[in-house]
């Protein structure tokens, strides 16, 4: 009986992993150099900065929350970067933690008025969003180059694994997977986020600190998205207003397919990793091909982002979607 729950527990981080499966050995017989190890280490090397977002949104969704301010959060944060670095006063040293400050900011005034005022996690990241892409273009409306040492050096820097290599951005975005884990699966904070998603009024009832966690849920995402914004700029070398423009969708769309339930309460963050994965091999499935426009990669992810929601819904009218964690304590 025991190992029967735990199956229906991982269902969907399961199904996630054989999507995965299916499309990269899809990709490896149909294409000529895709099984290579540097194609999939270039999986992580592209989308380092989304899977840093998608840990942050994690923790969002699996309160029942939602945050649409984090691919503006990213653009900020590579203005404030670039214009800082621009003046040429300040070495990268105190930039960075500079920019680091700009997400958690943002993101625990947004958690203060979603608690204090009971607002819409919706709404107020909506209007996030609109703030913090504003305040790009009011830095500057045009493209900042960044030719800063230590950019250059985190950017064109390549850490070989054997005859393949990984980029810094890898390691950062490892460690912060790591890191969440850690906090989601084996930390009292973690307990509270799935508490929450499953049902609030319950958690509130058993004396769980409701209002502090959700300010440090955003807080948190908040930090992801600054983080990811540092390590855009690696990948970028360059600050600009419209930088991750519509990355927010992605971050969500990544999560959901990584089997985290947009209803909050259960999920898990190396699914979410997955589900970031996915979507890079549909990038690459597409650049394979060569004969498909980039627009199909959006449209695979819609037709996913509705198989998963679907499945979510009949698991859920099966009893298998939604366990409840933080009674049963079995968060591995």
């Amino acid at each position: 009986m025991i190992s029967l729950k735990m199956n229906k527990k991982f269902y969907p981080l399961i199904v996630t992993l054989s999507l995965f499966l299916f499309m990269y050995l899809y990709g490896s017989f149909t294409y000529t150099g895709f099984a290579s190890p540097q194609v999939f280490l270039n999986l992580f090397i592209d989308n380092a900065f989304l899977i840093i977002v998608a840990v942050g949104m994690t923790f969002v969704i699996l309160s029942g929350g939602i945050d649409l301010s984090v691919g503006s959060v990213i653009a900020l944060t590579s203005m404030v970067t670039a214009s800082l670095l621009q003046s040429g006063n300040l070495s990268a040293w105190i930039v960075i933690p500079i920019a680091l400050c700009i997400g958690p900011i943002l993101g625990f005034i947004m958690g203060c008025l979603i608690h204090f005022y009971n607002l819409q996690p919706f709404i107020v990241t909506l209007a996030g969003m609109f703030l913090a892409r504003g305040l790009s273009f009011v830095i500057s409306v045009e493209t900042i180059s960044i030719n800063e040492a230590f950019f250059q050096f985190a950017a064109n820097t390549k850490i070989f694994i054997g005859e393949y290599f990984v980029s810094i951005s890898v390691l950062i975005a490892l460690l912060v997977v790591v890191a969440s884990i850690f906090i989601a699966h084996y930390t009292k904070f973690g307990r509270n986020v799935y508490a929450i998603g499953g049902n609030e009024q319950s958690a509130m009832l058993m004396g769980l600190p409701v209002g502090k966690t959700k300010i440090l849920i955003y807080t948190l995402s908040g930090f992801c998205s600054s983080l990811a914004g540092v390590v855009f700029t690696f990948y970028m070398l360059s600050g600009y207003g419209l930088h991750a423009n519509g990355l927010e969708l992605d971050a969500i769309a990544a999560v959901v397919i990584g089997g985290t339930l947009l209803t909050g309460g259960a999920g898990y963050v190396a699914g979410s990793v997955v589900g970031v994965l996915i979507l890079g091999v549909i990038q690459t499935l597409i650049v394979f091909e060569g004969t498909l426009s980039s627009w199909w990669t959006k449209i695979a992810i819609g037709v996913l982002l509705l198989v998963f929601i679907l499945f979510q819904r009949i698991s859920a009218l099966k009893g298998v979607g939604k366990s409840r964690p933080y009674l049963k304590h079995n968060l591995l």
